[in-house]
C-alpha cells in the first residue's frame, strides 16, 4: 500500500506521539508521516474478536465432527505421560 498517493493534511498530535514517530522515523530512515501512516494502517487492520465471559476468554468452538469433550477424555489426556 505504499504506492498510495500521498495526501497532505494537518493533524493535531500529542507532543510525545510526534516525538516517538520522529524517533522511529530517524531510526528506520523514513519520514514521520510514513511512520504514522504505517502505524494507523496496522491499527485499522481487522483483528479476530476475542470472546470473553465473566472476564475469562472462551475457547473457540469445536470443528464439526470433532470428538465431544467429556470429563473422561479430560482425565485421559491429563494422565498421559
Amino acid at each position: 500500500m505504499r504506492d498510495d498517493p500521498l495526501v497532505r493534511t494537518t493533524l493535531d498530535l500529542d507532543a510525545d506521539i510526534l516525538m516517538a514517530a520522529k524517533e522511529i522515523a530517524a531510526a528506520k530512515g523514513l519520514t514521520a508521516g510514513r511512520v504514522v501512516s504505517d502505524l494507523v494502517r496496522k491499527a485499522l487492520e481487522p483483528r479476530p474478536v476475542e470472546r470473553v465471559r465473566n472476564g475469562v476468554p472462551l475457547m473457540p468452538r469445536q470443528a464439526p465432527g470433532a470428538p465431544k469433550m467429556t470429563m473422561s477424555l479430560v482425565n485421559e489426556l491429563r494422565d498421559e505421560p
